[in-house]
C-alpha cells in the first residue's frame, strides 16, 4: 500500500479536523493522512513528521474502519500509579487540624517537609514535596508561604508624635502648586 485513498467526504472531514483541533497528536495524524491522500509517498510524510511508515498505515486503517476523526485520537493513558492513597489524605486531614508543635516540631505552621516526615513516620510511605502538594490540591487546599509578622514595638507610643502637634504640622507643610 503506497498511497492512502480517501473519499471526498473523508478528505473534507479531515480538513475540518485539521483546522479545528488543538491536540498536537491528532493534528499530526490528520495531516499525515491528508498528505498521503494528496499523492505524497508514505515514507516522505513519515520522515517529515518524525514517525514510522507503519504508524501512518496504522492510522489509516483505524480511520478507514471508523470513518471518524475520533479514530485518530489517543486512548486514555493510565499514567504512573499514585503513591499518596486515601490513607495519606486521611492522615493529612487529621494533621492539618492541629499545629505541628503538637507533633513535637518547633514550628507554628506546617511545611511540606514536616508533613512528608509525618507521612513517613505514621504510614511508612515515602512521598516527596511535589506529591504532597498535589495531594493537598486534590483535597481542596491551597499552598501558601507563611508571612512572618514582627511583634509590635513596645516603644511605639513614645515614638509617636502627639496628636495635637501632628495636626499643626500637617497644616504647616503645604506644598506649592505646580502650574
Amino acid at each position: 500500500m503506497n498511497g492512502i485513498h480517501l473519499t471526498a467526504k473523508e478528505q473534507q472531514l479531515l480538513e475540518q479536523t485539521l483546522h479545528t483541533t488543538h491536540d498536537a497528536r491528532l493534528y499530526r495524524r490528520t495531516l499525515a493522512l491528508l498528505e498521503c491522500s494528496r499523492g505524497r509517498q508514505v515514507k516522505d510524510v513519515a520522515t517529515a513528521l518524525g514517525v514510522t511508515r507503519q504508524s501512518i498505515h496504522n492510522w489509516a486503517v483505524r480511520f478507514q474502519r471508523q470513518h471518524t476523526a475520533l479514530a485518530l485520537t489517543d486512548g486514555p493513558r493510565p499514567g504512573r500509579p499514585r503513591h499518596a492513597d486515601d490513607r495519606v489524605e486521611t492522615l493529612l486531614q487529621a494533621l492539618l487540624a492541629i499545629t505541628p508543635d503538637r507533633c513535637g516540631y518547633q514550628a507554628k505552621f506546617w511545611t511540606a517537609p514536616l508533613l512528608c516526615d509525618q507521612v513517613r513516620k505514621n504510614l511508612q510511605v515515602e512521598c516527596c514535596d511535589v506529591t504532597l502538594r498535589l495531594c493537598l490540591r486534590r483535597m481542596g487546599y491551597r499552598w501558601k508561604r507563611p508571612r512572618y509578622v514582627l511583634a509590635p514595638d513596645p516603644q511605639r507610643e513614645k515614638k509617636k508624635p502627639d496628636s495635637a502637634d501632628s495636626t499643626a504640622l500637617a497644616g504647616a507643610q503645604r506644598h506649592p502648586r505646580r502650574g
